[in-house]
């Protein structure tokens, strides 16, 4: 990610995350995002990690990815279950106009029990955006038109 940091911290023996750089830019950048990619992440509560409404410790679900396209952009989707701890819903992330879809996994965490969401950064590019999602033991990078981000319950 450009700007969103997330570190393993072996003497903490966790993940350091920092937005606020990501946060100091999106002021600079926030119009050129498409209307559903700028309101996800202009939402308040994205990056304030104590809102039911933060991204952070998500729980990964379910990935749906683009068939039968044609050779041109397809759909995908990305679900997360709620964390019994933090959150009350999850969350489900529609992807349109998709022309990459990436996940680079290796399974490294093998205390935790579901893989979950680190942080986000979502930048403009010219087919539309570009979406990394940093999870505990995955990246996901997405290229595409825009996305829409609905709360609510997931699979």
């Amino acid at each position: 990610m450009k700007y969103v940091k997330v570190d393993w911290n072996a003497e903490l023996h966790g993940f350091r995350t920092d937005a606020r750089d990501y946060l100091a830019a999106l002021p600079d950048f926030r119009d050129e995002l498409p209307e559903g990619a700028r309101a996800f992440a202009s939402e308040a509560g994205h990056y304030d990690y104590s809102s039911e409404r933060c991204i952070k410790d998500l729980e990964l679900s379910d990935i749906c990815l683009p068939t039968a396209t044609m050779g041109g952009p397809g759909t995908a989707s990305i679900s997360f279950r709620s964390n019994q701890w933090k959150h009350t819903v999850g969350l489900r992330i529609e992807y349109t106009g998709v022309t990459h879809f990436s996940v680079d996994y290796e399974a490294s965490i093998d205390w935790m029990e579901a893989i979950t969401v680190l942080l986000d950064e979502t930048l403009p590019h010219e087919d539309g955006i570009v979406h990394e999602i940093e999870l505990t033991d995955a990246t996901i990078k997405v290229r595409c038109a825009d996305l829409k981000a609905v709360w609510g319950e997931t699979p």
